[in-house]
């Protein structure tokens, strides 16, 4: 029978016939309770209809359990898996997830981390934005910890974790200039973007070590419209490149959409094309699309494992981790020569 008015924890323990404390330690992430206590605790709780109040806990414990995740590019579908993933993985750890969306630029993401600074966050993770440096003064001196998620910045009061970006587009070089392709493009993404910089500076090396430079570039900021617009511009013309890494699968989806349906030209044997991310959707027949796969699931754990940590001892250093990732071969590229 449900306990008239608000049900305290008070009367949570005369009903499981526990100490206040034991119904505490119960409902405290990480505190020890004997299974016995637990499942007394959690049947009066039920039976009574009570919610532990997470405000007060906060304001006794100093920790809010809540961390502040903020993501941009979400029509990426990268994103929504990461984001699935994180937050799995950290109410796992006890922890609640507040998500706030936010442009990649700097600038834009100003009121946004202002805002959750406001909801006394214990933890921010940063997915693909990057913020200023007034803003990680303001997160050391309040004692938050910060670690970015597919993102690097030059800040070294700042964690990251991506995958080796560079790495990935030497490979993808590499295994263009194996297929035989020799006139290569690059498809750009936000310029303003780390992932981007060091994915094209792998890709020109991997191309010089052959001997070879780009054959043409356009950027598509990450957007499938620019990128679509982006595509038609490298591709329309009779000195086209044979192949083009594109900085991301969301936009490789635009570029093979417009090679295929606006140009009527051949993929893999007229156009090569190959993506950086491996998101479900490259392995559907409609694009069986080549791509560099990042570690999502190392990525999160690494991501989270180095949060917990800073949370637990905030001076623990700041590190950059880097992952490798794996090259994903499909029919969007032709058969390697030889």
């Amino acid at each position: 029978m449900m306990h008239p008015g608000k049900v305290t924890s008070a009367q949570v323990a005369a009903r499981a016939g526990v100490s206040q404390s034991a119904v505490s330690r119960v409902f405290t992430p990480g505190a020890s309770a004997s299974r016995k206590t637990r499942e007394k605790v959690l049947r009066a709780a039920e039976e009574l209809g009570y919610r532990p109040n997470r405000v007060a806990r906060a304001m006794i414990t100093g920790r809010s359990q809540i961390i502040g995740l903020v993501v941009a590019y979400l029509d990426n579908q990268f994103y929504p898996e990461a984001i699935q993933k994180i937050s799995v993985a950290l109410q796992d750890e006890g922890y609640h997830v507040l998500v706030f969306m936010a442009a990649p630029t700097v600038g834009d993401v100003q009121d946004v981390m202002k805002e959750i600074l406001d909801y006394q966050v214990d933890g921010i993770i940063l997915a693909s934005v990057s913020m200023s440096s007034d803003l990680a003064q303001r997160c050391v001196d309040h004692g938050i910890p910060v670690v970015l998620f597919n993102r690097e910045q030059d800040d070294d009061r700042l964690c990251s974790v991506t995958t080796d970006n560079h790495l990935g587009g030497k490979v993808l070089a590499r295994h263009l200039v194996d297929c035989g392709y020799r006139r290569i493009g690059y498809l750009a993404g936000f310029e303003g973007a780390s992932t981007q910089r060091h994915r094209e500076a792998g890709f020109r090396e991997g191309l010089a070590e052959a001997g070879l430079d780009l054959a043409a570039r356009e950027v598509g900021g990450f957007e499938y419209g620019r990128a679509r617009a982006a595509a038609l511009e490298m591709f329309a013309g009779h000195d086209r490149p044979e192949a083009a890494f594109v900085a991301n699968d969301h936009m490789a989806f635009a570029a093979m959409d417009v090679v295929r349906h606006k140009l009527g030209l051949k993929v893999p044997d007229e156009v090569g094309i190959v993506g950086f991310d491996d998101v479900p959707i490259a392995a559907w027949p409609a694009y069986d699309l080549t791509s560099y796969r990042q570690p999502i699931n190392k990525m999160v754990a690494r991501t989270v494992e180095s949060l917990m940590e800073r949370i637990e001892d905030p001076t623990v250093a700041p590190d950059r981790i880097k992952i490798e990732g794996q090259l994903i071969v499909r029919g969007s590229t032709r058969l390697k020569q030889g």
